[in-house]
């Protein structure tokens, strides 16, 4: 069967209705209920409860919180690299940038402009740069670091589908990455501007920024953006600057030279939070 055909039911069912659904059940604090469930979750799912900050399932009042877990401050080290790691999970895909295409699958790839939310200046910085696309399965710790240090300078809220973000769905529905809801996070760093784009797929109730909060809900019909100029938010590599409330996908956009990434690195490994992941530069 082909990938398209797998996806197709995604595109018969009430997306929006399911995540609306599950984001509620997973915010309300439900007693044994919710230890079950998370119970449930763990075993199913293999997560990895021992470095996790506080180990308890039943110490969590709500599945988002224990989703979003923080973990042991010994469990992820940061490398000594340039560029690190910003989650936990697996590569999608990752390399340069083809003028303004990304490479989504094979068959499928997809502009910057249209994933940054249709702004062709800030895409244009992106030109014949580098990306790399990074997959956060149910088991994975939810929350986002910083890749290097930056200063905030924007955030985009950018409505869209909410299909699935699964290897299958990348294969089977072109140019989902830019056509999924999406939070769009720019920075300066030191060397030059870099994108975090957080994708959010079917069943993801929320994302949320340190700086700013949850952005979604509400779910609404025009484009976002909050600018910050006037304000010196600055983030140190490796420290936290979202998390998922339930999993998907972050897309990174780097400019010319681009990155030389992590030679370790093969789309569909596994990767780590504070690995080293390149340096820019050619």
């Amino acid at each position: 069967m082909s990938d398209r055909l797998k996806v197709l039911p995604q595109h018969l069912l009430p997306k929006q209705m399911l995540t609306e659904l599950a984001g509620r059940f997973a915010s309300k604090p439900l007693g044994g209920l919710t230890s079950a469930v998370i119970r449930w979750f763990v075993g199913r799912y293999g997560v990895n409860m021992s470095e996790a900050a506080n180990p308890d399932i039943t110490a969590y009042p709500t599945f988002n919180e224990f989703f979003t877990r923080a973990l042991r401050e010994d469990a992820r080290p940061l490398a000594d690299a340039p560029l690190i790691c910003p989650v936990d999970g697996a590569i999608s895909q990752f390399g340069a940038i083809a003028g303004d295409q990304v490479f989504q699958a094979k068959g499928h790839s997809y502009s910057t402009t249209a994933l940054v939310g249709g702004d062709a200046e800030l895409a244009k910085q992106f030109y014949n740069g580098s990306f790399a696309t990074l997959y956060l399965s149910p088991r994975d710790y939810h929350r986002i670091h910083m890749p290097a240090t930056g200063r905030l300078t924007r955030m985009i809220h950018v409505p869209g589908e909410l299909f699935s973000v699964n290897p299958t769905t990348a294969r089977g529905v072109p140019g989902l990455f830019a056509r999924n809801e999406r939070v769009v996070c720019v920075f300066e760093g030191e060397a030059g501007p870099f994108v975090l784009v957080l994708v959010g797929a079917t069943i993801v109730g929320s994302m949320a920024t340190v700086w700013h909060g949850v952005v979604n809900p509400p779910r609404v019909k025009d484009v976002r953006e909050w600018r910050y100029d006037g304000q010196d938010i600055r983030l140190a590599q490796g420290a936290e600057m979202g998390r998922f409330l339930l999993g998907s996908t972050v897309v990174m956009l780097f400019p010319q030279p681009g990155v030389s990434f992590n030679p370790a690195w093969l789309p569909g490994g596994a990767i780590r939070m504070g690995e080293a992941m390149g340096h820019t530069g050619a």
